[in-house]
């Protein structure tokens, strides 16, 4: 069997469609599998032991030029199944003229109507939420069975070797994701040297993130005064950002991509969730997660399925209202 997964979006995303890989291979161990994200998230899939070929298509520079060739290239691969775990239409292109024997989408997609199967993008209840990787698995269920798989990513010795070098061992640091694409993700600066001040002294922080968040932790470290302190933003890679998480103590976290990663190798996570709201379905799935969130009843919140530029009300008061002593901390 060959079949492809298809996922362009963000970061966490692609860590939230990795279960599709994980449980195919399990239900046909010599399946060739392959995935095609978009350019930039291919390193979180190196050396990934199931994917047999990544392909990169490149969202930013000719978009559907690109769109066309990656067309015609999948029309050669002969796959037998493509799974679309995206509701948006370039996806549905890819999709639908890939050439694939069978072709699997979100009924939700613009061009899920040229689908051999259509699957409902559901939302589920305060009492039973049902999680993005629910949804994603429901694209293969046909093939498979209706049992949970967890996201898996898959850090090499390297990177394991790489992250060491930071010092921290034996769990005794924590890990700081501070930063989101989205504003209204993201947990206000000072509230997160707030509960800096509250973590125990003796405990090494490390401030995770990107390059482009370099700026933004470095404050963070300074407002904190903290000597045991370091902002490593933009010196690791995912897979080294995710083997670090792995081992500490704790990992704080905004809902945005650190959250998966965590999730994707069982690490430790508390996830702060701003305007957003665990009823999406993007909540940690790590054995050791906890969420926080506001107390205070707020009829503005959730104010977006994903986040905003700023906060509509002006106040951001799903934010501001979470206290630092909502945290679970080391002992």
């Amino acid at each position: 069997m060959k079949f492809l997964v298809i996922q362009t979006a963000f970061i966490g995303d692609v860590v939230l469609a990795t279960p599709l890989v994980e449980k195919l291979i399990r239900f046909y161990p010599g399946a060739h599998i392959d995935f095609l994200l978009r350019k930039g998230n291919e390193k979180l899939l190196a050396g990934h032991p199931h994917i047999r070929r990544v392909w990169v298509w490149d969202k930013k520079t000719a978009k559907y030029r690109g769109l066309l060739k990656m067309c015609r290239q999948l029309r050669d691969e002969r796959y037998d199944e493509v799974f679309n775990c995206q509701r948006f239409a370039a996806a549905g292109l890819l999709t639908a003229f890939s050439g694939a024997q069978r072709t699997t989408g979100f009924r939700k997609n613009p061009f899920s109507f040229l689908f051999n199967r259509r699957v409902p993008h559901l939302f589920g209840t305060r009492e039973r939420p049902v999680h993005e990787v629910e949804r994603n698995l429901a694209l293969i269920e046909h093939l498979t069975d209706t049992s949970f798989e967890m996201p898996r990513l898959y850090p090499s010795p390297a990177d394991f070797a790489r992250v060491r070098a930071f010092g921290g061992e034996g769990g005794r640091y924590v890990c700081i994701a501070p930063t989101s694409v989205w504003f209204t993700k993201q947990y206000p600066a000072h509230k997160w040297v707030e509960l800096i001040a509250l973590l125990p002294a003796d405990y090494t922080i490390y401030i995770l993130g990107g390059p482009e968040d370099s700026g933004a932790c470095a404050t963070i470290v300074a407002a904190s005064g903290r000597q045991n302190i370091q902002n490593v933003a933009g010196q690791l890679s995912f897979l080294e950002s995710a083997a670090l998480m792995q081992g500490a103590a704790m990992n704080y976290v905004n809902d945005s991509a650190p959250m998966h990663l965590a999730s994707a190798v069982n690490a430790p996570v508390t996830a702060v969730f701003c305007s957003t709201v665990p009823i999406f379905g993007f909540t940690p799935l790590s054995k050791q997660s906890r969420i926080i969130e506001t107390q205070v009843p707020l009829s503005c919140r959730p104010c977006g399925l994903h986040g905003r530029s700023c906060c509509p009300k002006g106040h951001f008061a799903c934010a501001e209202t979470i206290t630092g002593y909502q945290f679970q901390l080391p002992d």
